[in-house]
């Protein structure tokens, strides 16, 4: 891969080579939109840059040594991670190919040539937005919002180098490594750069193609947000911006608010840097913008909206009258919550921000040094939270801040976390005492001093928190993969039910010599999913189709007749045999992969012997699967069950209970024979013990455990059992995500 590359023939599936918020970036450009020209600085050239240096191994020592529960341990370590990198040296060959892609980078009248024409030498080098672009950013679900640093108004070579150095630095602040961890993705990671060019804007701010308060009721509603100047003063919470709210569907504005807005950012004439200075008073209380462009605004957003087929949170640049998109990224909270009005006589009024109730101890930080006062439980109440305070922010019952609006860092990071937030309350710092005990109403933008009763709406999933045990679900239509982006990933991906809608068997793709056609199908389908769900993991199980089953589709009657087909040929057993399979279900996960959907993980089906995943996995490698790529097993088969010791040592990463069929064959009936049902439970002592001897192992060798069979999506007491047992994740039926998670929030 080169170290630059341009927005040609990229898009948004290339966050392998320019991170999530370049590859938003490019597919925009592409797609036609009003994008101001960028060219991207590759993960390979920080790759190049960290091997050159030496820095992975020094970098895995210092994070190894980190205590993650510790604020200031994981500070000390990011600050000598960071040392390490911004005083290495960038090897010429990057810096060559950076700089003469920059010189090409000329500007324009119509991207802000004139403005700049004061400057007495080197009128040819722009100035350019130096934008880190981290490889899970801005995917569907990430909570990323604010993550890596962002510089704005570089001009220069030596200004430029040293910001792509500020990016690659980045990618291990305290909140970038805590965040890491907190989800259980690899600390040996990478990170792209843009560089775009500069919009001098006058006007700047955020849209939102649904309402971030209320997604539900609101997703007709585009949201539009705008300031004076830069919209990093929208994004810091530091000033009051104009509130627009229009209908979608008709383009009709519903609503115009218009705030005094006191500050502002912009570039100052004389030495080109970003400064904050006071809005002229003529200015302060004036709308933003017109009610045409408002409307002409919202119409882009609608079409991004429309491009990405998903909510879209968006910023936005005018200059001269002209409007710029300059970043997109996926909505990442759709969930309605709502709680009942608390009664009594609040101490404060703010803007509700992130719905909710929650009660505890107030913690007052003035700045990130405080940090640590900050405990699991307490409330949070600072002027305006920034990227750095995520750490805290995650323990906390409640955030309130001085300041801020809907689209602010607090805002969006509170709902993303599922955290009850209000924000502008104005004088919270000064009003709330350390110590004091509150109870924040954030449905409502409210505070009360002391523990008020809570009165949520019962059955709304608003009020869960995250929990230790991840919530997946089971999916086997790429179509329903929106419906169920909420959950932590896919625990059960089949492969049978998308290849069958097409009316083939699935073996008869390959009797008829289809294999590109199968592979197409497969690489679509889970490719869908992978990406909605990106960076949260999809396990794909391998196919797993007995010679009963499909026999009505094109093909199947050519099946073999066996007089015990649960018994029979099916799954790995028959994939390491009829290999052809295995072969285009390998090449579809390559091919991800190689899109950048390193999420998915292959689940190896119905194994009762360990030499069959030792099979597979040469398969793969010999095929050439990278080796990144995570390997599992469905525990179906007792014997699988009672031998997954030595599962664990020949590799495996991941299992995942079929209970349905392993409790078949560990209770010996059949669960379709009626005559048996009062007698089929997949909670029987022996299976009990199956499940904990797996769970237990498992957990000795780091392997992760999930369950994906029914009785998670049904059972309360079995999901109480998993629970107390440590199991990593649930994996459930779509309409059984809300409520089993309530129950994990219950038990755990």
């Amino acid at each position: 891969m080169p170290f630059i590359l341009t927005s040609k023939n990229l898009g948004k599936t290339n966050t392998a080579e320019i991170g999530g918020k370049g590859a938003n970036i490019a597919e925009l450009i592409n797609a036609g939109f009003p994008v101001p020209p960028a060219f991207f600085v590759t993960t390979d050239a920080y790759n190049k840059f960290a091997e050159e240096n030496g820095l992975k191994p020094k970098i895995a020592e210092i994070i190894a040594k980190i205590d993650f529960d510790d604020v200031d341990s994981l500070k000390k370590g990011a600050d000598s991670i960071r040392s390490l990198i911004l005083n290495s040296t960038m090897p010429i060959s990057i810096q060559d190919t950076i700089l003469d892609a920059y010189r090409n980078l000329t500007y324009s009248e119509d991207t802000g040539g004139s403005s700049f024409d004061f400057i007495k030498g080197g009128k040819d080098l722009p100035f350019v937005a130096v934008r880190s672009s981290g490889i899970a950013e801005d995917a569907k679900g990430a909570s990323s919002a604010g993550q890596y640093e962002t510089f704005l108004n570089v001009r220069g070579e030596k200004n430029l180098i040293a910001s792509i150095m500020k990016c690659w630095a980045s990618l291990f602040t305290p909140r970038v490594i805590y965040y890491r961890n907190k989800n259980k993705q690899s600390q040996d990671t990478s990170i792209s750069v843009i560089i775009q060019r500069m919009i001098n804007s006058d006007r700047s701010g955020v849209a939102f193609t649904v309402d971030p308060m209320n997604p539900v009721e609101g997703a007709n509603h585009i949201v539009i947000e705008a300031c004076w100047g830069l919209g990093e003063t929208i994004v810091q919470g530091e000033v009051d911006p104009d509130h627009y709210v229009i209908n979608k569907r008709d383009g009709r504005i519903e609503s115009v608010k218009v705030n005094e807005k006191r500050i502002m950012r912009s570039r100052d004439l004389y030495s080109g840097l970003t400064v904050i200075k006071d809005v002229p008073k003529d200015k302060s209380r004036v709308q933003v913008l017109n009610e045409n462009e408002i409307v002409a605004l919202a119409a882009i957003c609608k079409k991004i909206e429309d491009h990405y087929k998903y909510p879209q949170d968006i910023e936005w640049a005018s200059e001269k009258g002209r409007l710029y998109i300059v970043q997109t990224r996926s909505v990442t909270t759709l969930e309605s919550k709502k709680t009942k009005a608390l009664t009594g006589t609040p101490i404060l009024i703010g803007l509700g921000a992130s719905p909710g109730i929650g009660v505890g101890t107030v913690k007052i930080v003035k700045d990130i040094s405080e940090l640590g006062k900050v405990g699991k439980g307490d409330i949070l109440v600072t002027k305006m939270t920034n990227p750095d305070m995520v750490v805290a922010m995650e323990k906390a019952a409640g955030i309130v801040t001085d300041q801020g609006g809907s689209t602010c860092h607090a805002a969006i990071v509170s709902r993303e976390l599922g955290i009850p937030c209000i924000v502008g309350t104005k004088s919270a710092t000064q009003l709330l005492k350390d110590g004091q005990v509150i109870t924040v109403d954030a449905s409502h933008g409210r505070v009360f001093a002391g523990e008020v009763k809570l009165e949520t709406e019962a059955g709304k999933p608003a009020e869960l928190r995250k929990t230790k045990t991840l919530v997946k679900v089971n999916l086997a239509f790429p179509e329903t993969a929106e419906k169920g982006v909420r959950a932590d990933g896919v625990g059960l991906m089949r492969l049978e039910h998308m290849l069958t809608k097409h009316g083939y068997h699935p073996i008869e793709y390959i009797r008829q010599k289809k294999e590109d056609e199968l592979i197409k199908i497969i690489t679509d389908g889970v490719g869908t999913v992978a990406k909605a769900f990106y960076p949260n993991p999809v396990w794909v199980r391998s196919l797993d189709v007995r010679t009963d089953e499909y026999a009505n589709m094109i093909g199947g009657d050519k099946e073999a007749k066996e007089s015990n087909p649960m018994l029979g040929m099916h799954g790995i057993r028959r994939s390491l045999v009829d290999t052809d399979i295995l072969k285009c279900e390998f090449t579809a996960i390559k091919r991800l992969y190689e899109q950048g959907l390193d999420n998915v993980g292959i689940m190896i089906p119905f194994t009762y012997d360990v030499s069959e995943f030792v099979k597979a996995k040469e398969f793969g490698k010999k095929f050439g699967l990278p080796d990144k790529i995570k390997f599992g097993v469905m525990v179906e088969v007792p014997s699988c069950a009672l031998a997954i010791e030595e599962y664990c040592k020949a590799g495996i990463q991941f299992i995942s209970f079929g209970s349905n069929d392993l409790t078949q064959l560990t209770l010996g009936m059949d669960r379709n024979n009626e005559k048996l049902n009062n007698l089929f439970d997949e909670m029987h002592p022996g299976m009990k013990f199956l499940f904990a001897y797996v769970i237990e192992t498992c957990k000795k060798h780091g392997v992760e455990t999930s369950i994906c069979g029914e009785v998670p999506s049904n059972r309360k007491e079995a999901v109480e059992f998993f629970v107390n047992l440590g199991i990593t994740s649930l994996s459930v039926n779509l309409d059984a995500i809300d409520k089993v998670r309530g129950w994990v929030n219950e038990f755990e």
